[in-house]
């Protein structure tokens, strides 16, 4: 897989990327990554009280227009009148501490009634100088996301999308993982909540771990495979399983 490891800011700069071990430790800064072996029962970290961590790129739950309360220090700052410096102080402060993609941005600023030139000029400065670059942003969303949720390319593309970022752009990133990481991945998600299903009946369970893997945006194959692989492990009878679907 491609690394994430791009650097935030400056020029031709990326975000730096999250832990590729699968210990779902730490989200180190909003690029951090992890495993779904641990944490949440999604497989999302936790912290050290039991609260989910913020993971890539997701927002303080009590701020707006993209984690930043409107009345910033940064937009209290900038010089009134001037629509531009408005613009580039509401850009720095929304992307302290969490990448944003332009559609994010361009969002955030019509929010607040910037003008439009005066937007494309900061938006288009910002890629410029690489302080927005979305292929970065969906690289490290890719590997932070698969890593720290568990969840496959459909899923990922389907979050990206809901970002703004470009079709191509998203191709190009979710291509970082291969049906052989998908499914190495599925079996882990698999094998975590199997022990947690023991004691139902076997339709339960595989319908329980069917519709996890589906959430995810695992393929309905692959799925179907991964976990009639782990209930025969588990001695279970999945001969019903060769002509039915989920």
């Amino acid at each position: 897989m491609r690394s994430a490891a791009d650097g935030e800011g400056g020029p031709g700069g990326t975000p730096p990327g999250g832990d590729r071990q699968h210990g779902d430790g730490d989200d180190t800064g909003p690029y951090g990554g992890g495993s779904p072996r641990s944490g949440s029962r999604d497989g999302g970290p936790r912290g050290r009280h039991g609260r989910r961590r913020r993971g890539f790129g997701e927002a303080a739950p009590d701020a707006e227009d993209g984690g930043v309360p409107s009345s910033s220090r940064a937009e209290q700052e900038a010089p009134p009148g001037d629509p531009v410096e408005q613009a580039r102080a509401i850009c720095l402060r929304l992307l302290t501490g969490t990448p944003r993609t332009r559609k994010q941005l361009a969002d955030a600023l019509r929010k607040r009634q910037i003008p439009d030139d005066a937007a494309e000029d900061v938006l288009s400065r910002f890629e410029e100088v690489g302080l927005i670059n979305d292929g970065a942003f969906a690289d490290a969303w890719v590997e932070s996301r698969h890593h720290g949720r568990g969840l496959a390319r459909r899923a990922l593309a389907r979050e990206l999308r809901t970002k703004g970022v470009d079709s191509t752009v998203i191709d190009e990133a979710v291509s970082q993982l291969d049906s052989e990481q998908e499914e190495a991945t599925a079996r882990e998600l698999v094998d975590r909540k199997l022990r947690s299903t023991r004691g139902l009946d076997r339709d339960k369970r595989l319908r329980r771990l069917a519709g996890m893997l589906a959430r995810k945006g695992y393929p309905e194959g692959m799925a179907l495979r991964v976990v009639r692989q782990a209930l025969e492990e588990e001695g279970e009878d999945t001969d019903f399983l060769a002509d039915e679907g989920f």
